[in-house]
């Protein structure tokens, strides 16, 4: 192995001849927009995040922005991006550092851990990038180049592992172009060092990387523990007015899809019209069973299945009160909505 020196000085020499400088979060650098980057970026591609991070900070510049918007607008353009609690996290967090911090994050590590969403690594990654201060990262790229080059066994998620990692983060971690090394890291792991056929002829560590001088490259890092996933199930109804219109509700704060506008859920496909007489007095004009579909998040499969309902009736009110709304697909509200909503949507 290589001492810590020569690991950043070949890493930083590959980035400066290779790595990606020309992203939209790499531009205008400061606090917030590296913050915004690090969030989208968990468990999302760069590709997927490009569009997003662009309209997101055109919509919200800065934190104050951020923190004085709705949360109904936040989640609006987060639609599509999956894993919601990120978005309202990143809300929580800039209303805490408009209100507490004057609008300016915190620059070290331990006070940005203390923002709602923010952990060792993200934090890592805006004390090194934006305000240019030794800070060790750790994201999945990072984690697939270290665990390969000193062949760290084990899932990355396992407390023993991520210790192994972070001490050899640390360890390589240089004193000086700490935002260049965690750019180049990052960008290593991307685009080299990816998870299924790396290209390690071209990687700057490749002459004393353990697991390609042993051909085991796919065994690192360790894959997690194996488990079948529980399936759940549930119905949409989809309330469709004479109009046009569709009939959603604002879910909780809290558990799936939170603070995401949905179909409401019934118990069986045969309840829909007992609950519109329910909801307004009014019986459909016709009820209709489409096919089920399944959803999966990262703890179980969810099967939906969609019941649309035909009204002869039209709103008199667009809004409902605050958790309940007519939704115009023609002139669409800028309101968040769970992913299998949107795609049904689509279809209606």
């Amino acid at each position: 192995m290589s001492a810590p020196q020569d690991f950043a000085a070949r890493v930083l020499a590959w980035f400066d001849q290779h790595g990606r400088k020309d992203l939209p979060w790499q531009q205008q650098i400061n606090p917030y927009r590296v913050w915004v980057s690090e969030i989208m970026l968990q468990q999302t591609q760069v590709k997927t995040v490009i569009p997003y991070f662009e309209r997101f900070t055109e919509a919200f510049p800065d934190v104050h922005a951020l923190a004085a918007a709705g949360e109904d607008e936040v989640l609006h353009l987060w639609t599509g991006l999956g894993y919601y609690a990120r978005a309202r996290n990143l809300h929580r967090a800039a209303k805490s550092v408009a209100a507490h911090h004057g609008g300016a994050f915190p620059s070290s590590v331990d006070e940005l851990c203390q923002l709602p969403g923010i952990g060792r690594s993200t934090a890592g990654a805006i004390a090194s990038i934006a305000y240019r201060q030794r800070a060790a990262i750790l994201d999945g790229n990072v984690k697939r180049v270290l665990a390969r080059y000193q062949a760290v066994e084990g899932w990355p998620g396992a407390s023993a592992v991520q210790r192994r990692l972070w001490d050899l983060a640390e360890t390589y971690t240089p004193e000086d172009r700490v935002a260049d090394y965690a750019q180049a890291m990052m960008d290593l792991g991307a685009t080299l060092c990816t998870r299924s056929r790396p290209e390690c002829e071209r990687c700057p560590l490749a002459a004393d990387c353990l697991a390609f001088a042993h051909g085991s490259q796919a065994a690192y890092p360790g894959k997690k523990p194996k488990k079948t996933l529980p399936v759940r199930a549930t119905t949409f109804l989809m309330v469709q007015s004479g109009s046009g219109e569709i009939w959603l509700e604002k879910r909780p704060g809290q558990g799936i899809w939170g603070g995401l506008w949905c179909f409401p859920e019934i118990d069986r496909a045969e309840a829909g019209q007992g609950w519109c007489i329910d909801q307004w007095g009014i019986e459909p004009s016709a009820v209709e069973t489409w096919a089920p579909f399944r959803h999966t998040f990262s703890h179980y499969h969810l099967e939906i299945q969609p019941v649309h309902a035909s009204l002869d009736m039209s709103p008199g009110a667009v809004m409902e009160g605050d958790r309940r709304l007519w939704y115009n697909r023609r002139q669409p509200q800028e309101i968040g909505l769970a992913a299998p909503v949107a795609n049904l949507l689509a279809r209606l």
